[in-house]
């Protein structure tokens, strides 16, 4: 399980430490895509496979559920860590996350996301003020 928060800065060639914490459970090969919210998700291999046969069972008939499934996968890479524990984010999905310099990597259960630390400040700010009441409709969703 991941979680956490940890506070990173991406070099100019797009190298980005990986904190140590995430580092076994990623292993040596993982995939990184566009997630929601402008930031970035990590799967491990195992949890990638998980999520690829659960959108394989949605309708590719829906035209929401093929263009949520292009964007997924076309952005989709696999990494590798360096010796330094260090990722290489391509510059296509470092555009997409608004990755310049600070970033935050923060653990979400069965993923990692990344993100730019403004867009992870102004997210944490706006979710904040709403907290509470996203947890009253999750105890109505029996969690």
């Amino acid at each position: 399980m991941f979680i956490g928060e940890y506070h990173h800065v991406i070099d100019d060639k797009g190298r980005l430490i990986m904190p140590a914490r995430f580092r076994e459970e990623l292993g040596e090969r993982f995939i990184v895509t566009r997630g929601l919210d402008n930031c970035l998700f990590v799967y491990p291999l195992r949890g990638w496979e998980e999520m690829e046969q659960k959108l394989k069972s949605l309708p590719f008939t829906r035209a929401d559920v093929r263009a949520f499934v292009r964007f997924f996968f076309s952005g989709a890479t696999e990494c590798e860590l360096d010796r330094q524990g260090r990722i290489l984010v391509p510059a296509n999905l470092r555009e997409y996350a608004r990755l310049e310099k600070d970033v935050v990597i923060a653990g979400v259960s069965s993923r990692v996301e990344i993100w730019s630390r403004e867009l992870w400040e102004q997210y944490l700010a706006a979710t904040a003020a709403e907290y509470e009441a996203l947890a009253e409709k999750m105890v109505d969703l029996n969690i």
